[in-house]
């Protein structure tokens, strides 16, 4: 692009030459249009978009390698794919195959490259997901300013970045960063074609959410309503074309999709790995059962406990309800705005409501709005298994309905309607971060008076630009936009500085008292309570799903109410998951393997098909990740699938496959899961065949079982 230059006044003909002005073709340096940015763009919007993606990239990559190997179950697979291509494909736990993860494996084919090209470590793992939110804020810009303007999009990138669990999980290495960036891309692609109606920008949006399936399964589809009632409310061609493309794009998601699962039904069960989460070793059965309907309504085959009862009913994944996302469990993770994102919606579509059907203002809160309000729904009313990090997908939504609310209520400020509706979203917003942060007492407590403050003064200050001059407007609007993001930018810095692992990572300080929007969090406190504990305080009846431990009997030190390895449901306050005491490995922490351990393993291990086999994908992933060798993860996540079975087992004991049997293991090992999961026992028949067959012996706390002396 280049930029014409006014020519200057002659001087004098006394005076010096004046010099000759540039050319008016001559383009602009590299450096100069980077910096600069699009012609028409003010002089503030380059350097702030890039201080935007530099403090996301410093906010998500500073101190990662803190926490190690993040969820095991994955980082195990992750090790697994960078050895062997077969188990790459299928996502398997181990390089032998045995038996994959209980999700597709797209986000672990991203991972699992960066190890083969850099080596496997904490690092290698955890930075792609950090440029994942990195990537991710910078789309969110660049769809958002489209139609709002860059001061939109800025906002809404820095919202979502913000966000805490956004924090977390682009810190982490759960397949949620590679889903929410590919539902972005699908939100960018819908975009641009509202903007002219080519059908190839729709079904490049039903690609994105075919390959956000091949991350983590249903959970991609939950926006393409979104997708689909922008483009049909606003699309320029005629309703039949739009229909027409629509259908076009929803063959797009099948493809992108269905061509790895009719690989996965079509190759024989012999030739490739057991499908980890299904009960009859079937990717469509874990695709609508377990991953599917199952988390709907609580009935996941082979889960480790059920759903809570809708309504004002609980379960031990938490209350259901209205005001789910509010509670102490999601709470601080990710509504630190969304009252101000579902006021200024509304306003938003009232302010629009009598523009022409094309319009993209309106068109783009349709799409955000759709896409908050129905992921929301699904989040609040689902009976089955639910972390509060899946929270992470409404973050990009909740940022750019943010961005876009804000600025068109501010664009409109001498409308009465649109003043006061800005400065009620910038009161609550204000008041609940305050509620917020008053859940944890002791973290910043005067940081609660502070956002507090702002947030009163901000309000009355919008209430009162028609009478200040411009400046103070706009000193005004930024005194908003820190009250605001204060709490959650405390919550997301102390997020980034605390290391997590495990498999129920959560954002922020501990919190306690739940207050406004439902019983409260883990461990019935009303907050997060420990960090990684489930809703409701722990287990059904107070102890293991079914009641049971691997091989029968109870836990070690005989109390049902404990994990194994001795730990109590909550885990640490540090390691964002459940650590077993001793050697041992659990359902939701990885094992913590001993320099002896480690050799005992290692020991021949050429002469192994397994080094090991262990109950649940987490025990074994401790002991796989630290010597590097296949670890058969017995049972699958939760020690509830049925591979291998018993005969099996034998079969590879008799073949000399499998060298030892860690008997401490973490797997629930076929206790029924919570009423109606219906969960193989095949790990406890293992367990109970090899402790009457083989000889036990302790290795710094872990019993362990030779099985090639007999």
């Amino acid at each position: 692009m280049t930029s014409t230059l006014p020519v200057p006044p002659m001087v004098s003909p006394a005076g010096p030459p004046p010099a000759a002005p540039p050319p008016a073709d001559r383009p602009r340096s590299r450096w100069s249009a980077f910096w600069r940015g699009r012609g028409d763009d003010a002089a503030w919007v380059r350097p702030a978009l890039l201080a935007l993606l530099l403090l996301t990239g410093v906010l998500y990559v500073w101190g990662l390698g803190a926490s190690g190997w993040g969820n095991a179950f994955y980082s195990a697979a992750v090790q697994a794919g960078s050895e062997s291509w077969k188990a790459f494909f299928y996502g398997s736990s181990d390089a032998a195959n045995s038996i994959t993860v209980d999700k597709t494996p797209g986000s672990l084919w991203i991972m699992a490259l960066s190890v083969r090209i850099f080596g496997l470590s904490s690092w290698s793992i955890l930075v792609p997901q950090a440029l994942m939110g990195v990537a991710t804020a910078g789309l969110l810009y660049a769809t958002v300013r489209r139609w709002y303007g860059p001061a939109a999009g800025l906002l809404a990138g820095a919202v979502s970045a913000l966000t805490p669990v956004a924090v977390l999980m682009f810190r982490f290495n759960n397949p949620d960063a590679l889903l929410v960036l590919l539902m972005v891309a699908g939100a960018y692609a819908t975009v641009r074609a509202i903007e002219n109606g080519a059908t190839k920008w729709l079904v490049l949006a039903g690609v994105f959410v075919g390959f956000g399936f091949l991350t983590k399964m249903l959970q991609a589809l939950l926006v393409v309503p979104a997708y689909a009632l922008a483009y049909l409310f606003a699309g320029p061609p005629k309703l039949g074309k739009r229909i027409w493309q629509l259908l076009l794009a929803g063959l797009a998601v099948v493809v992108a999709a269905g061509w790895y699962i009719a690989v996965v039904e079509l190759v024989p069960a012999s030739m490739r790995p057991y499908i980890g989460g299904s009960q009859n070793n079937s990717l469509l059965e874990l695709t609508l059962g377990y991953n599917g309907l199952g988390r709907l309504n609580g009935e996941e085959t082979g889960s480790v406990g059920g759903g809570g009862a809708g309504g004002a009913g609980g379960g031990m994944w938490g209350e259901t309800g209205l005001l789910r996302m509010f509670d102490g469990s999601q709470g601080g993770q990710v509504s630190w705005l969304l009252p101000a994102a579902l006021i200024t919606l509304v306003a938003g579509l009232v302010l629009t409501a009598r523009a022409a059907r094309t319009d993209r203002l309106r068109a783009g809160l349709i799409l955000w709005g759709s896409w908050l309000v129905i992921t929301a729904s699904v989040f609040s009313f689902m009976q089955g298994i639910f972390h509060a990090y899946y929270t992470v997908a409404l973050a990009p939504a909740i940022g750019a309905v943010v961005g876009m609310g804000s600025v068109l209520l501010w664009r409109h400020r001498r409308n009465v309607f649109a003043a006061l509706t800005l400065a009620a979203a910038i009161g609550v917003s204000a008041w609940w971060s305050y509620h917020l942060l008053g859940r944890s007492a002791d973290f910043l407590p005067w940081l609660r008076w502070v956002v507090l403050a702002g947030g009163v003064l901000a309000a009355l200050g919008v209430l009162a630009t028609l009478r200040l001059p411009a400046r103070i407007a706009l000193a005004t609007a930024g005194l908003a936009v820190a009250a605001v993001l204060a709490g959650p930018a405390a919550y997301a810095v102390q997020t980034a500085a605390t290391p997590h692992t495990g498999s129920i990572p959560s954002a922020g300080p501990a919190s306690q008292g739940g207050g406004f929007g439902g019983r409260g969090g883990p461990g019935g406190a009303g907050g997060r309570g420990q960090r990684g504990a489930f809703p409701g305080g722990g287990f059904p009846a107070g102890g293991f799903p079914g009641g049971g431990f691997p091989g029968g009997g109870t836990p070690p030190g005989g109390t049902t109410g404990t994990l194994p390895g001795g730990a109590a449901p909550g885990g640490t306050a540090t390691g964002g998951g459940m650590r077993g005491g001793g050697g041992m490995g659990g359902l939701l922490n990885a094992a913590t393997v001993s320099d002896r351990m480690k050799a005992l393993l290692e020991a021949n291990a050429d002469r192994y098909t397994w080094v090991a086999a262990a109950v649940g994908s987490q025990n074994a992933s401790g002991y796989q990740l630290a010597t590097g060798d296949p670890v058969m993860a017995i049972g699958g996540f939760n020690g509830s699938d049925p591979s291998p079975t018993l005969a099996q087992f034998q079969q590879y004991v008799a073949e000399g496959k499998i060298h030892y049997f860690i008997g401490s293991g973490g797997g629930f090992g076929g206790g029924r899961g919570g009423a109606g999961s219906g969960g193989s026992n095949t790990s406890s028949q293992i367990s109970a065949w090899v402790t009457a067959t083989f000889t036990a012996q302790t290795v710094d706390g872990v019993t362990v079982y030779d099985l090639t002396a007999q």
